[in-house]
């Protein structure tokens, strides 16, 4: 979580505004989760002790964790934006302070249930108004990285609030038995501790300066839910893409939510208590990070698609293998890779939805995924106890001297992680694009494949993206930039700046040479690379140069992996192989709708020419290249002001001159 932090917050924290909002939100996303944490723990020691009735309890508590944002969330955005913002963000955090400290005190388990809707309603109101104030603390080209560590911060809270819920009930147990502090109580401690959380909070953001004041001027445009939901269904049921997503998305979090819903009886079967709670919890949100931000990058042979339903099918298996192995310490390790596989699948989702869904329908469909999603958590968490408690308590004689514990919890997983699998290999197969290829060819790729490769001396720069994107331009202001620096700079471009790559640029790129068959135009341009690396930019990088080049290996696996009908695996082997598996330090994509770029050509050559839909893939390769390696990628908007465009580069590129060009060359 810490690299994801540094990746994706790099500059943003260092300013003082949003570093002020973000301390704010980190406290309150710890409040929040251990508020769970505690409130679950509570109503399990105030039910009836009989598993059904604990079940019933937990279940309440994480419905009605729920409930309210199905019910409520689009009247709380219209509330959050008539209120003044700086005062909802402090009332909104004392108040819920307030509400946590009154649980312990009035001690009753209705008290507990009202006590999460009051919570949650609050916290629908303060959600948004921090959203909302997010771009008015950062510059409009920083807000990106902002709303990622925003991200980052509120999912990764829920792995210390699990470590400080478990060293805050063992300390409740030792006043217990040495004081006789807490014995009524023993989750309070927590409850006050967390509600110190939202204190202190409310403090940070009390000082925050560059909130405006008042409520936004602008008027509420969001639909009512009704309208929302009718909307994305009308889009959803007619694209078996997006269905698939849709359904393998909600699924992934169901199958989250229902370890969570079920982890404190099931722990509490094994002899865990409240620690070994705390233990899973962490584990599942842990291992939810884990796949959010490396999953991607770990199976990277295998295209979005086939990660998707690949990883829903996996975290099926180890589900219902949690449900099996009546070990604490196992199941919690298996708790954290059966997270891994469901954030990935969150994770990889979401972003195939952002590049399936048109601009003109991606919010509407985004806000029914949303309600899907609390609809599919409320279900889980509500039923799964239910469903849990009715099955109740049951042991299976297999010999004489051995028997078989298997409760309510355990079974109710079990049958959850069939039903996982299910809908992975129903959306893996919906959505399959490598047809023939094997998932054990691509887990051998992923897991064993050759180190990149970057230049110890001088700096490579490469320019990438569609057509009409501005490559030429940018590459040749960052080149005169550099050269008034005093470094050395070559400025090139592929296919065709090395004696035989000109012949082969004409054969690629002139429509005089018509059809060329997809895996010979793969080895043509591999060929040009092969000769451009040798030729032009590894003899200038030895020399201490500055290398600049206009488009390189990216293109091909867009263009001809993504774009042509050839598995992106095999292309980029051989694009790899004939660079000698060279990498920049830096890739600058320029990202713009291949409809916007293609206008900007009065010709066309062989490429220009190709369909609309062979330029979308291209796009959404880029895209996910860039998604994969953020520490060596900067994605630009290719429709902005080319001066703005060249100074973003040039600030991303300013701390890597004195690291590798210590001494400047002349021009």
């Amino acid at each position: 979580m810490s690299e994801a932090l540094s990746t994706y917050g790099r500059g943003v924290l260092q300013i003082t505004a949003f570093r002020r909002l973000w301390i704010g939100l980190g406290l309150s996303s710890l409040g929040d989760w251990l508020g769970l944490l505690a409130l679950t723990a509570m109503a399990a020691s105030l039910a009836p002790h009989t598993y059904a009735d604990q079940n019933f309890a937990i279940g309440g508590v994480l419905l009605l964790r729920v409930l309210p944002a199905v019910v409520i969330g689009p009247l709380a955005g219209y509330i959050a934006d008539r209120l003044d913002r700086r005062q909802t963000l402090v009332v909104g955090d004392v108040l819920r302070g307030a509400v946590f400290v009154s649980i312990p005190i009035v001690h009753t388990l209705a008290w507990v249930l009202a006590a999460t809707v009051i919570i949650e309603a609050i916290s629908l109101v303060w959600l948004p108004a921090k959203d909302a104030t997010v771009p008015n603390l950062v510059p409009r080209e920083s807000l990106e990285a902002a709303n990622r560590i925003s991200i980052a911060t509120t999912y990764g809270s829920a792995l210390p609030a699990a470590g400080i819920f478990v060293l805050l009930s063992l300390s409740a147990r030792g006043l217990d038995s040495s004081l006789g502090w807490m014995s009524n109580a023993p989750v309070a401690l927590s409850l006050y501790f967390n509600a110190a959380s939202f204190l202190v909070s409310g403090i940070v953001v009390a000082t925050l300066p560059g909130i405006p004041r008042g409520p936004a001027l602008a008027a509420d445009a969001r639909r009512g839910l009704l309208g929302t939901v009718r909307d994305g269904w009308a889009f959803v049921a007619g694209v078996p893409v997006v269905r698939g997503l849709v359904v393998g998305i909600t699924g992934a979090f169901a199958a989250g939510g229902l370890v969570v819903g079920l982890a404190r009886v099931y722990v509490a079967d094994l002899g865990g208590g409240d620690p070994g709670y705390g233990l899973v919890f962490a584990a599942v949100f842990g291992g939810l990070a884990l796949g959010m931000f490396r999953g991607p990058r770990l199976l990277v042979a295998m295209s979005r698609r086939r990660l998707f339903g690949f990883s829903l099918i996996a975290a099926g298996i180890v589900l219902a293998g949690i449900a099996l192995i009546a070990n604490l310490v196992i199941a919690t390790a298996l708790t954290l890779v059966m997270g891994f596989f469901a954030g990935s699948a969150w994770i990889t989702g979401y972003t195939l939805l952002g590049l399936e869904v048109s601009d003109a329908l991606r919010g509407r469909t985004f806000a029914f995924v949303q309600t899907l999603i609390r609809l599919s958590l409320a279900a889980v968490l509500a039923l799964g106890p239910l469903i849990a408690g009715v099955i109740g308590e049951h042991s299976w004689h297999v010999t004489k001297h051995a028997e078989l514990d298997y409760n309510g919890a355990a079974i109710t997983m079990f049958a959850a992680g069939l039903a996982m699998i299910a809908v992975g290999w129903s959306a893996y197969h919906l959505m399959n694009d490598r047809p023939g290829v094997t998932i054990r060819s691509e887990l051998r790729k992923s897991l064993i494949r050759a180190t990149p490769v970057y230049p110890r001396t001088g700096l490579f720069v490469a320019f990438e993206g569609g057509e009409g994107a501005g490559k030429s331009t940018q590459s040749a202001l960052l080149a005169r930039w550099l050269r008034s620096e005093g470094h050395e700079v070559v400025l090139t471009r592929e296919p065709g700046d090395s004696a035989v790559g000109a012949t082969l640029r004409e054969i690629l790129l002139s429509p005089a040479t018509g059809q060329l068959g997809d895996r010979a135009e793969a080895l043509l341009y591999a060929a040009d690379k092969a000769e451009h690396v040798d030729k032009v930019v590894r003899p200038a990088l030895e020399r201490g140069a500055v290398v600049v080049t206009d488009r390189y290996v990216d293109s091909t696996l867009a263009y001809q992996g993504a774009g042509r009908d050839l598995a992106t695996t095999e292309v980029e082997q051989v694009a790899r192989w004939a660079t000698d598996h060279l990498r920049p330090h830096l890739t600058v994509l320029l990202d713009v709708d291949p409809e916007v770029g293609l206008e900007r050509f009065a010709g066309s050559d062989r490429l220009e020419s190709e369909p609309l839909d062979f330029h979308k893939r291209v796009r959404a390769a880029f895209l996910g290249l860039a998604s994969a390696d953020p520490d060596h990628y900067l994605v630009l908007d290719a429709t902005g002001e080319r001066d703005a465009i060249a100074k973003a580069v040039r600030d991303r590129l300013l701390p890597l001159l004195p690291q590798l060009l210590p001494q400047k060359h002349d021009a």
